[in-house]
């Protein structure tokens, strides 16, 4: 969620498709499948072992590698890819490249770049010492995508509480999903230009709730005049690299880094009290958390004879 947004010239469905891996936009949604943690059990065995293998070595060069992961299967389940809020941070393609390929010599087109990603982030929470939970798996890719759809369903750091929540409802997912997957800024980070806005402009209130210190400390490395806009921060400064409800803590005490983190404490007594419990109790966040990612996984996935299995996930197949 954590991206600027802004409109963006169109691309043609074949560019954007290249990259989106999968979309409802091939018809039904359901096929003749449906997803099964053992779905490959058979047809290729080994799939979770390498996955978690190659997610290992990447978290391993870069910690920030497990958050861009999770990130990239957030973003896919909500349709997108090549949207603006995506465009020029979302990371973590290499590696699925990677994992793709060493899939790829195992057993030739059969597991798909959707699965990649949603196996690359469970993985990347469980590195980080986060919850684990059972893959639903048997997606298939796309063979198309949308733009529009890309730009309108991503939420962004700087919609209101409101709007995130109408984001998240149109797929299915309540307020209890949206609390409980906003602690995955456990190991996230943001970009100074996508808190600016809400760093500087007082007069809209934006910045209220936000505890002066921390303020300060983040005004000093991300100035006013534009220097600085690609610099990175942590958006649980006390433990950024390990999965916990830190995250949730710090809302509590006005250092959400974002200003659609500290919606979840000033805009909505429902998401506050949730909050509060996931502060208090780390085991309860990591249950719903889990329940929450299986459920977001199952947003309308290409299954049975629709879609594709890539052989590259950044080209669909000829």
């Amino acid at each position: 969620m954590a991206k600027q947004i802004a409109l963006f010239a169109a691309f043609t469905l074949l560019a954007c498709a290249a990259v989106c891996f999968y979309l409802n936009s091939d018809g039904a949604g359901s096929g003749a499948g449906h997803l099964d943690p053992q779905f490959y059990s058979r047809s290729c065995p080994r799939a979770q072992q390498i996955v978690r293998s190659n997610v290992a070595k990447a978290v391993a060069k870069e910690a920030r590698m497990g958050a861009s992961l999770v990130r990239l299967h957030f973003h896919d389940c909500f349709v997108k890819k090549r949207s603006r809020p995506n465009r020029d941070s979302a990371r973590g393609f290499e590696v699925v490249d990677e994992i793709k390929s060493a899939l790829e010599k195992e057993c030739n087109q059969t597991v798909s770049c959707a699965d990649i990603l949603a196996l690359a982030a469970r993985d990347s929470v469980v590195l980080a010492g986060g919850p684990s939970w059972e893959v639903p798996l048997g997606r298939r890719d796309s063979r198309s995508a949308s733009l529009s759809d890309s730009n309108k369903n991503i939420p962004s750091p700087n919609n209101t509480f409101q709007t995130i929540l109408n984001k998240f409802a149109l797929q299915g997912l309540d307020i209890i999903d949206l609390v409980a997957l906003s602690g995955s800024h456990t190991i996230g980070s943001a970009r100074c230009v996508s808190f600016k806005q809400s760093l500087y402009n007082q007069s809209a209130g934006l910045s209220s709730k936000l505890d002066e210190s921390y303020a300060a400390q983040l005004r000093s490395h991300c100035p006013k005049s534009g220097a600085g806009d690609e610099n990175l921060f942590h958006l649980d400064f006390v433990t950024p690299t390990t999965f916990d409800n830190g995250y949730f803590k710090n809302l509590l005490n006005s250092k959400g880094l974002l200003s659609s983190d500290r919606a979840l404490v000033t805009k909505n007594g429902v998401s506050m009290e949730l909050v509060k419990i996931y502060a208090m109790n780390n085991e309860l966040f990591f249950q719903q958390f889990a329940k929450s990612m299986v459920k977001m996984g199952n947003i309308s996935p290409l299954t049975g004879w629709s879609g594709e299995i890539r052989k590259k996930c950044r080209e669909r197949n000829a």
